[in-house]
């Protein structure tokens, strides 16, 4: 290989990475399929019959206190069968903290976000999806995600067969960032009369 050129390659490399200070911090972060941009507003919902099984956001201060947010989805057990109605569930507004489940029982099968500059915060609502008249059990929350404020957030439900109902937040009006503690549920694989949670 001709050394001119190895020369010209690594001085180019070392120019880029010069210019680049944060290069190591963020490298990864751009390829995460991220489905808004900071201050965006967004709309995010699986496929019918799948239901949110993850969700990772990455936090800028610079960028208004925002996060980019990423979700993934994957179909329900064959036993739980089709949806048979979903809904956007109630809004919880920015910049105070909230619990949100879905109402009749139903799984997280999509979330939307609405940014508001006057408070550096985002009001958030659930899409639902109800399976026949199955009912929820062995109910748990996950710890804080993100652990500490302004860290990037990744939720991956931990065991199959839990499904995402809802969350519980928690704003800091100081360092205005809200951590999630994601409500997880399995479901019965019986048809059932009554509401539990």
């Amino acid at each position: 290989m001709n050394p001119a050129l190895v020369v010209l390659a690594l001085s180019l490399l070392a120019t880029v990475a010069a210019q680049s200070p944060d290069h190591h911090n963020h490298h990864d972060h751009h390829d995460m399929g991220w489905i808004n941009g900071y201050r965006q507003g967004f709309n995010f919902q699986c496929p019918h019959g799948e239901v949110m099984v993850a969700a990772r956001s990455y936090y800028s201060e610079q960028d208004g206190s925002d996060r980019w947010w990423s979700f993934e989805c994957q179909p329900t057990p064959e036993g739980l069968g089709e949806p048979s109605d979903c809904w956007w569930d109630d809004i919880n507004r920015a910049g105070i903290e909230w619990t949100s489940t879905c109402t009749r029982n139903g799984l997280v099968a999509g979330i939307q976000s609405k940014y508001f500059e006057s408070v550096l915060d985002r009001e958030w609502q659930f899409y639902c999806c109800y399976y026949k008249r199955r009912c929820p059990y062995s109910c748990m929350k996950t710890s804080d995600i993100p652990a500490y404020y302004r860290e990037e957030g990744e939720l991956v439900i931990p065991s199959y067969g839990y499904f995402i109902r809802g969350a519980q937040t928690t704003f800091s009006g100081v360092l205005r960032d809200r951590q999630w503690k994601y409500i997880l549920c399995r479901m019965t694989d019986f048809d059932c009369d009554f509401e539990n949670f």
